[in-house]
């Protein structure tokens, strides 16, 4: 019994249910003295040339409310704040870095989705990433500090910087109507959707768009893992197959996202990590965002996922294809080697 109980434990996390355990690689440290931490950034800052190592040291390791109070006691000493001195004393991705960690992680997406939809065009891949990826508590959050940081509503950004399905896809998931997972398997309601998905798409000419993104945006994830599985009983072709003949660009993106984040989220993320690097001048902004975002999350197993699914650690592959003080930096979010 108690191994049921615990597998339902896990469960739970799996799929967003209320209280999401945390797999983190940041976590408080232990005899945390916010004073002494500050005084010693403050050194380090003034230090010619800078001494970005203990920045780093310092900030890699203490987690998202210890920062907090580094940075209150910091404003205290030296009567600026961390984030003006930090940009004064770093650049380009360690900086980045840096002052993405002086964030809650709500208020770092929060600021990812504002970057992504600011200025001149739109960088759907941040978009898709963070709307698609994100749980319904984690989107809520998102939006409450969305409202704080920027005085708008995130729903507004949204509708006015893309268009078409894509849009309400996207804004379909943001008003984070998704159902809680029921300890009820509702096999008729499976079977339903399956077949649903199957007639808007693959058996027809043309897709039915919205069927697609009423269920995807508003089913549990446990039932719709359920559903994928029964979709193969209707069609010839997998979901993930499907979506890639019946749907192009940033829908066709967007559904993917969503449908590997059902199936295994942190899979997704270790995979998102691996391109990144992997891509000619590796993508230092998707790297940074995901080691940043999930670091008190979900980062140590994504770590496992990565492993298992490239034959080498997360560790050995940012060593390998990052340099520099900005590789220091995220050697040490990553919390280790596997």
């Amino acid at each position: 019994m108690a191994l049921v109980s615990e597998f339902l434990g896990q469960l739970t996390l799996a799929y967003g249910g209320e209280e999401e355990p945390k797999h983190p690689t940041v976590v408080p440290v232990r005899d945390f003295d916010p004073a002494k931490d500050a005084a010693r950034i403050e050194t380090a800052i003034k230090t010619k040339g800078v001494d970005e190592q203990t920045i780093i040291d310092i900030l890699t390791r203490r987690s998202c409310d210890q920062r907090r109070e580094i940075a209150f006691e910091y404003e205290r000493l030296a009567k600026k704040d961390l984030n003006t001195a930090l940009k004064g004393a770093l650049s380009g991705s360690l900086e980045a870095l840096m002052l993405g960690l002086l964030k809650t992680t709500a208020q770092y997406d929060a600021s990812e989705l504002n970057a992504s939809m600011k200025g001149l065009g739109t960088d759907e891949e941040t978009l898709i990433e963070i709307v698609c990826s994100r749980s319904n508590k984690e989107l809520s959050e998102i939006k409450k500090v969305y409202k704080d940081m920027f005085k708008k509503e995130l729903e507004k950004d949204i509708a006015g910087d893309t268009s078409g399905n894509f849009a309400k896809l996207l804004l379909a998931l943001a008003q984070t109507k998704r159902d809680e997972p029921s300890n009820v398997i509702d096999y008729e309601k499976i079977d339903e959707d399956a077949r649903s998905l199957y007639e808007a798409g693959v058996k027809r000419k043309g897709t039915d768009v919205l069927t697609w993104i009423t269920i995807m945006s508003q089913r549990s994830v446990p039932h719709l893992q359920k559903v994928f599985d029964r979709y193969k009983s209707y069609s010839p072709y997998d979901m993930k197959e499907s979506i890639r003949k019946e749907v192009k660009g940033d829908l066709e993106k967007s559904f993917l996202t969503l449908v590997e984040c059902f199936e295994n989220k942190q899979l997704y993320f270790a995979n998102r990590l691996s391109e990144a690097m992997k891509s000619k001048g590796a993508k230092e902004k998707v790297v940074t965002r995901i080691m940043v975002s999930r670091c008190e999350v979900d980062l140590m197993k994504i770590r496992t996922e990565f492993k298992r699914q490239h034959r080498r650690s997360l560790y050995q592959t940012i060593a390998e294809h990052t340099k520099g003080d900005y590789q220091k930096a995220l050697l040490s979010l990553c919390g280790g080697d596997d």
